[in-house]
């Protein structure tokens, strides 16, 4: 089974499950005017739609290279996160309206414990679903994955929000509602910067490795003599480097080829996360000299 079949498959499973949860909690959030629960309804929700925005992301993503694309369409994967975390803002207000609504009308929710069990099971549910993902996620080297594994996250710390919230009303102080739908709000939001400023690393060719832990084990290498000119980009579990090596001016094009396939093994075992190593390999002479012009 190929990365994308079995990325499409995780996501299409979180699908229904979120779908469930939040149909469990808006139902029941309604019937007893719980605005936490409500909110939180709305944050699985978003849970789901975050998923079919990222199944239509890696439908792009995991296209083959083309003329037009001959790096492949990896970063739609990282679009799909953004439009992910621009889901996340749009909930992140709906909730704080709601909130600030129910600050002015002061209404008590029903408070049963059939409204503890559906928060149990919906977050048990949630809390296996995170894992879940967040595993595949490093597993397949997942953007999308690891994203809404962080969106699922979110959603359970909201849940243990409802539950502080419908003890409190239970106890008589049902202004802790609000409060709780309130601070669930934040976790959304959050969560959504969380997205936003990772896949803005992606788009913007972020600096993923130290140079110098790089150079540092490229000089262990047998016949490199320096090593500069290190560059890292890509998302956090899939890591592409290039470098410039300074080798003997004697040594011949084979023996340079054969260097620079040891040099990327050695960089590959050392981190993990790298997937492609682009090595330019030049004599000590050559280099010598263009330093001294600069």
């Amino acid at each position: 089974m190929n990365s994308y079949t079995s990325i499409r498959k995780i996501l299409i499973y979180t699908l229904l499950l979120n779908m469930l949860v939040a149909v469990s909690k808006l139902i029941y959030g309604h019937i007893t005017d719980s605005l936490s629960m409500v909110a939180d309804g709305y944050h699985s929700f978003f849970d789901g739609t975050s998923n079919v925005v990222g199944l239509v992301g890696i439908w792009f993503a995991y296209h083959p290279p083309d003329k037009n694309h001959p790096y492949g369409h990896k970063k739609y994967e990282t679009l799909a996160s953004l439009g992910i975390s621009i889901l996340l803002f749009l909930t992140c207000y709906q909730v704080l309206q709601s909130a600030y609504l129910r600050f002015k009308d002061s209404i008590v929710p029903e408070v049963t414990s059939f409204s503890f069990l559906v928060m149990f099971v919906t977050m048990g549910i949630n809390i296996y679903v995170m894992r879940w993902e967040r595993l595949k996620g490093r597993e397949l080297k997942s953007e999308i994955l690891i994203s809404d594994s962080l969106h699922t996250r979110s959603d359970v710390f909201a849940s243990v929000s409802v539950l502080v919230s419908l003890g409190a009303a239970g106890f008589g102080f049902p202004i802790i509602d609000p409060i709780a739908a309130f601070i669930i709000a934040i976790l959304i939001g959050k969560t959504g910067y969380e997205i936003l400023l990772e896949a803005t690393k992606v788009l913007s060719d972020y600096s993923r490795i130290s140079p110098t832990l790089i150079r540092d084990v490229v000089l262990g290498v047998d016949g490199v003599r320096e090593c500069h000119e290190i560059r890292t980009r890509g998302t956090a579990t899939e890591v592409s480097v290039d470098l410039r090596l300074h080798v003997h001016p004697d040594m011949d094009i084979e023996g340079a080829h054969h260097l620079a396939h040891k040099v990327e093994d050695r960089i590959k075992e050392e981190f993990t996360d790298v997937t492609e190593v682009v090595v330019h390999v030049e004599p000590e002479e050559k280099m010598a000299g263009s330093r001294r012009e600069t």
